[in-house]
């Protein structure tokens, strides 16, 4: 008998295979604190800590305008920089007086902070928590000013997060403020991702209230070694975005002060060195709507675009405010489109909306968003507090700004691809599925040029035209009724037995016309093509038309003449 692992087994026995080693319950089932499940977890707090490579907007210092450009960057690092910068913009709207904000990005050193002017957080010690009201806001998970939803707070932050999630993904994170009130100034750092703090140094104070955050990111977390080049690029638009939304502000990027002071001169820098397709440059139409709403439109040419902000926060992926904006300005145009639209086809509001491109800069009270990184505004607009009533001057602007026109344009190209595809490009010897026609035998052939198709006013005309082949041959001739022999029409587009002149016509008239598609088909019309040469002529199928109809009075200038 052979020997396995020591042990003699029977010949044909199979050993049993070794058992599994079994996972403890413990090593299944895990208690974390919240500070490990959110570096645990990090995408459910931050998004993605993991390099996406994606097209979005940021500022070219070359150019001096805002572009879309394809960067790789870490959607993480962006939103915790990001949270600072709203709170900083927060503070605008708990005092008024607020007037300035400083970002400085230092990527050789790995080192960001974000300074406003606004009242400063209280130097005194929560009775509750016995700890300062600075240490408990940015260093204790779940701790915020915004918890109240019986106030209307038209704010940036709301869950209780922000700040503290810049604390755990940096190395050390710096806090200080200043309050007139208390007469005193804070300071304290944490480190190691919140797990280390020092004491907080409070100290006599007789300045301007402030606030400063001080920080260096774990680039670690981020699977980095610097701050790259894309994402100072998309935090250095961040910050002429809060140039833009945050009224009243000046904002300092790296000690210089960037050139936006309204949202005006912010939309400029998108729609700088931009033309539309007749070279005229693509100019915006802005409102001051309340003081809770800005808006402005200008001609797209890649489709419906926007770009929105709601309390400050770039909603990248727009929501309910603007489909609210959009929707108001779509139903304006789409009556303006009708008095000008002629020609029949029908314009939809989507096609409309794939014109425009949308700013938008509102206030709303207690926003809600589908996920933590706030990218998608999801309160219904019952409750954002305020409404977007665009005036008439603005209306009358937007249509004048080159979206009516481009709409009509893209009409024009719709019916002359619509018109094109009833034709063919492809000369064709044998043609089926056109009842009533007596073809040509040399028709669709090198001898085509010299073939007449008879057009005849009905069914007994068309039987004297075949009797008159008999004569002539029908190598060189075809014949094509317009009517039947009761004299009613084939088409609704005949009038009294003849064609309705096309030059009249709507397309959609010319489109559905049985009668006019036929006769581009038999002769190989090709639509907008000028039959001027020896050559153009050999394209068609004939190159002659005769028209048989009785003599008589209604025979006149409304026969379509093709």
């Amino acid at each position: 008998m052979p020997a396995v692992n020591g042990t003699t087994v029977a010949n044909n026995v199979a050993p049993k295979p070794a058992k599994k080693t079994k996972s403890s319950v413990e090593s299944v089932y895990q208690k974390k604190t919240q500070l490990e499940h959110i570096l645990l977890r990090p995408d459910t707090y931050i998004g993605s800590v993991e390099f996406m490579t994606e097209n979005m907007w940021i500022y070219d210092r070359e150019t001096e305008k805002i572009v879309q450009k394809e960067i790789a960057y870490v959607p993480g690092l962006y939103k915790i920089f990001d949270e600072i910068l709203v709170n900083a913009a927060d503070n605008k709207q708990r005092d008024p007086k607020m007037d300035t904000i400083k970002v400085d990005i230092d990527s050789e050193n790995n080192i960001v902070s974000i300074y406003n002017n606004g009242k400063g957080i209280p130097v005194v010690m929560h009775k509750e928590e016995k700890m300062y009201v600075a240490t408990m806001i940015f260093g204790h998970l779940l701790t915020s000013s915004n918890y109240n939803d019986a106030e209307q707070k038209v704010t940036g932050g709301r869950n209780g997060y922000g700040a503290k999630l810049c604390n755990i993904f940096s190395t050390k994170f710096t806090v200080e403020t200043a309050s007139e009130d208390y007469g005193l100034s804070y300071k304290q750092t944490w480190a190691e991702n919140m797990s280390k703090s020092s004491e907080p140094k409070i100290k006599n104070f007789d300045g301007n209230d402030f606030t400063k955050i001080t920080f260096s990111p774990d680039l670690k977390k981020f699977k980095m070694d610097s701050l790259n080049e894309d994402i100072v690029a998309l935090m250095s638009r961040r910050a002429y975005d809060m140039a833009a939304s945050t009224r009243g502000v000046k904002v300092f990027l790296n000690g210089k002060r960037i050139p936006v002071k309204t949202f005006k001169d912010y939309v400029d820098l998108y729609l700088k060195d931009k033309v539309d397709d007749a070279e005229n440059p693509v100019k915006a139409v802005y409102e001051n709507v309340n003081p809770r709403w800005e808006v402005a439109v200008a001609l797209s040419d890649k489709g419906f675009q926007h770009m929105s902000f709601v309390n400050s926060i770039a909603t990248t992926k727009g929501g309910r405010h603007v489909d609210h904006v959009t929707d108001n300005i779509v139903k304006s145009l789409t009556e303006s489109l009708k008095k000008k639209n002629k020609s029949g086809v029908q314009i939809k509001p989507f096609q409309i909306k794939n014109h425009l491109w949308i700013f938008v800069n509102c206030l709303i009270v207690n926003p809600t968003f589908d996920s933590q990184t706030k990218e998608n505004m999801t309160l219904q607009a019952k409750g954002f507090g305020s409404k977007c009533t665009f005036s008439d001057k603005f209306v009358g602007l937007v249509m004048k700004c080159g979206v009516v026109e481009a709409v009509m344009a893209w009409a024009r190209f719709k019916q002359q691809a619509q018109l094109q595809s009833k034709c063919t490009s492809k000369k064709h010897n044998k043609i089926k599925g056109i009842p009533k026609l007596e073809d040509a035998n040399d028709a669709g052939t090198k001898d085509s040029p010299s073939c007449t198709l008879i057009l005849t006013e009905g069914d007994s005309a068309k039987t004297l035209a075949v009797a008159g082949l008999g004569v002539v041959g029908r190598n060189r001739y075809g014949i094509f009724p317009l009517r039947g022999n009761d004299g009613s029409s084939l088409s609704i587009f005949l009038l009294r037995g003849k064609l309705l002149n096309v030059r009249e016509a709507s397309h959609k008239q010319i489109l559905e016309n049985a009668e006019i598609n036929n006769i581009i088909k038999i002769v190989g019309l090709q639509y907008k093509k000028k039959y001027e040469t020896d050559g153009d002529m050999k394209t068609l199928r004939y190159g002659k038309l005769m028209i048989m109809t009785d003599q008589d009075q209604v025979c006149d200038e409304s026969t379509a003449w093709m």
